[in-house]
């Protein structure tokens, strides 16, 4: 098996099954689907049953509303030598496993493979992304990691440890669990490389009231995170000067979401970086791959 793509999901059905569809558009055979399902009901059933006989489908179930542990859980009986991790609203377009199929084969040194989110619209989406490809680094990874489009060679997620648990939806620090798992693969000097022409589509939630709700969560992730891996003032300074600017902008426009969002983030991100244990725990202990 080349790929294990491991989605952690709840609350969503028809999402799922139009990813499946995509994932069956790139016409392998050698491409698993690992779906980690937080649900507390059947939902997924159907979708599950729906699709057994036309791709390699797993489904587990997990009672823990946490997405990094529904992915490790995944992870862990995954068998592709490469995995993924879609979330349960993302699009693969035509061609994005050929594309990291051939990255990793040409450069048996490349361990983790990045690009950024495509606008289901056209273009890309939500977020700041580097316009140029190339090696992460503790300065630039913060354009250059988007989970859904993350890649990694199996055996090098585990030994990792996979992603913190602690981090992402489910936890007080609700976003950049994958900056994270980057970061601790560049510090184990294994080579990570972003390519801003491989793309994942996902539905564009910038500046709409579900983001400003969401902002201050996502916020204590990211200041968190910053803080984690000690990068120095001229990478973390802007994550919190550009919040208040925008919101500053926001107030002159009469924009009260963008108020209310750009608040939000700078007020998480404050609070993350200046919360304590943020070294605590790593790393983590290696995932037992129960593949087998």
């Amino acid at each position: 098996m080349r790929f294990s793509l491991i989605m952690a999901t709840r609350g969503r059905t028809g999402e799922v099954a139009e990813f499946l569809d995509s994932l069956l558009a790139q016409g392998r055979a050698d491409a698993e689907a690992i779906v980690v399902d937080q649900n507390g009901d059947d939902r997924l059933a159907p979708t599950v049953a729906r699709y057994a006989d036309r791709l390699p489908l797993a489904w587990h179930r997990s009672d823990r509303a946490n997405a990094c542990h529904a992915r490790n859980l995944g992870l862990a009986h995954a068998r592709g030598e490469i995995v993924g991790f879609p979330d349960d609203d993302c699009l693969y377009p035509p061609g994005v496993l050929a594309r990291v199929d051939a990255a990793f084969a040409a450069d048996p040194a490349l361990h983790v493979l990045t690009g950024p989110a495509a606008s289901l619209e056209g273009g890309l989406g939500s977020g700041r992304w580097r316009s140029h490809g190339g090696p992460i680094t503790p300065a630039n990874a913060w354009t250059s990691v988007i989970e859904f489009n993350l890649f990694l060679r199996r055996e090098t997620a585990l030994a990792l440890g996979g992603f913190d648990e602690r981090l992402g939806p489910g936890t007080p620090f609700g976003s950049a669990e994958g900056n994270d798992l980057v970061l601790r693969a560049v510090s184990a000097g294994r080579k990570a490389v972003y390519d801003p022409e491989l793309r994942v589509a996902h539905p564009d939630k910038r500046m709409t009231s579900a983001a400003a709700e969401r902002a201050r969560l996502y916020g204590t992730g990211l200041g968190f995170v910053l803080r984690r891996h000690r990068v120095p003032p001229s990478v973390w300074l802007p994550f919190f000067v550009r919040p208040l600017g925008g919101a500053v902008l926001g107030a002159t426009r009469g924009d009260a979401v963008a108020v209310r969002h750009h608040v939000g983030s700078l007020r998480g991100r404050w609070a993350g970086f200046t919360a304590p244990g943020s070294a605590e725990g790593l790393p983590l202990p290696p995932l037992s791959d129960r593949s087998a």
